[in-house]
């Protein structure tokens, strides 16, 4: 079974520095028909005005995944790290313990356009750890790229949960088939373009839930497309 949670349909909020779009409940935004799925709690669409951000503020027992579409997301933590996330970077934050972090646009002319995931540990109370990776598009493009799962496998950042995420590039009319093995369960969100998931016609930020499916096939729109796909227990 596959449903579509459509773009338009997540909570939205204009703060006038940011411009925030989220999937599940947060924050100011609550609908207990959206509280996640799965180990996945969190996905955040955010657009940050030149020189603006997210002031040092803390986390803990949550594994933290952003991806950058555009711009450059500037990080500082109370880990001792520092840097600054651009598009085909891949950033990971297992808060743990507890971390206090601060993120900005690192330009004070352009904007910069990311995605947060957050995603629930398999266990409490681990020591905060940090993680950068660099995937450049042509190793996405036609497949999926493993970026993260829960064993630090083909180059894949490591995160403390069983679940795999996978990032892709489509040409139009290109598509990529991934199998799930029984009790598996996918989310995919569209991150730009249009696609379609076992021919269900998606377009940018929208997320597909598919459960019970054995294999899924991911084809690119006549715009092409770019998707993050997570593989859950």
């Amino acid at each position: 079974m596959i449903q579509i949670r459509r773009a338009g349909d997540r909570g939205h909020f204009d703060h006038g520095w940011l411009d925030t779009r989220h999937t599940f409940s947060f924050g100011e935004y609550h609908d207990r028909r959206h509280m996640g799925f799965r180990s996945l709690r969190v996905i955040n669409e955010d657009r940050v005005t030149p020189g603006q951000g997210f002031g040092t503020h803390g986390h803990r027992d949550m594994e933290i995944l952003s991806y950058v579409l555009e711009g450059g997301l500037a990080h500082r933590d109370s880990m001792g790290n520092g840097s600054v996330i651009t598009p085909g970077d891949v950033q990971y934050m297992s808060a743990g313990t507890g971390v206090r972090h601060s993120e900005f646009n690192a330009s004070q002319t352009e904007p910069v356009h990311f995605y947060q995931v957050w995603i629930v540990p398999g266990a409490e109370g681990l020591e905060p750890r940090y993680g950068q990776r660099r995937f450049d598009d042509e190793s996405k493009r036609g497949r999926l790229r493993l970026v993260a799962s829960g064993s630090e496998e083909d180059g894949a950042i490591s995160i403390r949960q069983d679940a795999r995420v996978y990032a892709t590039v489509l040409s139009p009319g290109e598509s990529v088939t991934l199998e799930l093995a029984p009790g598996r369960h996918l989310w995919a969100q569209v991150l730009r373009g249009t696609a379609s998931v076992n021919g269900n016609a998606v377009s940018e930020g929208d997320g597909a839930a598919a459960s019970g499916e054995r294999e899924l096939r991911f084809e690119g729109g006549e715009k092409g497309s770019e998707l993050l796909v997570f593989d859950f227990a």
